[in-house]
């Protein structure tokens, strides 16, 4: 288990593609109608992770396959030789990070994760457009024409989340501090790696983790509402403006109003780590990046 409560700030970039489709809305990007911010599932967000984890060689339970959770188990125990569940699962990094919820024959438990995402949103305004196509095929061969096809995707938008790391239910899940360097690690590069058609230009922006000092279980929360952009003058956006953002050259992300929590919250902080792409621009944050 690990034993200090964590905090952790992810933005990234996405760029004429679809940050997270609705399956039930014709894969329609998540969208708030009220304030015009694109939304990204803690799903969608722990996906990347995963996949990443995958890449790496890593022990994942939801592997992607379709399979039962049953059959899943069995490969598992088989692998690993262990006769208990929790044991067996144990073994699985998402399981350890994320929990799960399991039940085969007269098996089962059920763990919280420590890490939880809040969903992200996007930290503008942003329109989804349209793409009209032509498709590979005709939808019979006694078409004289192909089909035609219809995708969403949005022009520009910077997106934000936050998680906790519950250091309590880490007592429960087996989760490490190896583990949560793993899940920050995978959270910038799955995001890197999300090389697919609908999720090209995918870009990591900036990461920053709280760690708290061991015996508090204090935090600030909601990290990702203490982020905001503005003009690279320092001027604030007009609804207007927000919509047209289309590149990282159009704005400055002020951190100015978390690090003012931070300084409210110094006497309980161990340490603040800041990962910055080297493209990006930053203000009102005391701590020097480290860039990628």
């Amino acid at each position: 288990m690990f034993k200090s409560r964590r905090e952790i700030l992810f933005l990234y970039s996405v760029k004429d593609a679809n940050p997270n489709g609705d399956p039930l809305n014709a894969n329609h990007p998540r969208y708030d109608e009220e304030t015009g911010q694109v939304l990204a599932s803690d799903v969608r967000i722990k996906r990347t992770t995963r996949d990443e984890w995958i890449a790496q060689g890593e022990e994942v339970l939801v592997d992607g396959e379709a399979v039962t959770l049953s059959t899943r188990y069995g490969d598992l125990k088989k692998k690993y030789g262990e006769s208990n569940a929790e044991d067996v699962i144990a073994h699985c990094i998402d399981a350890r990070v994320f929990g799960t919820t399991f039940a085969v024959g007269k098996e089962a438990f059920s763990w919280t994760g420590p890490v939880q995402f809040k969903w992200g949103r996007s930290l503008h305004r942003v329109k989804v457009e349209l793409v009209q196509g032509t498709a590979a095929f005709a939808t019979s061969d006694k078409s004289t024409q192909r089909s035609f096809r219809n995708e969403y995707i949005v022009p520009f938008a910077l997106i934000a989340t936050s998680a906790i790391c519950n250091q309590n239910a880490s007592r429960f899940t087996r989760a490490t501090d190896d583990d949560l360097a793993k899940l920050t690690n995978a959270l910038w590069y799955g995001t890197q790696n999300l090389i697919t058609r609908s999720k090209m230009e995918h870009t990591p922006v900036l990461l920053i983790e709280i760690i708290y000092k061991e015996g508090h279980s204090s935090h600030i929360g909601s990290l990702d509402e203490r982020v905001s952009i503005c003009r690279p003058d320092g001027a604030p956006f007009t609804e207007e403006e927000q919509y047209k953002i289309r590149s990282w050259k159009d704005f400055t992300i002020d951190l100015s109003s978390l690090q003012s929590k931070l300084n409210e919250q110094e006497d309980r902080i161990d340490s603040v780590s800041f990962i910055l792409h080297s493209d990006a621009r930053v203000k009102g944050f005391e701590k020097d990046p480290v860039t990628r």
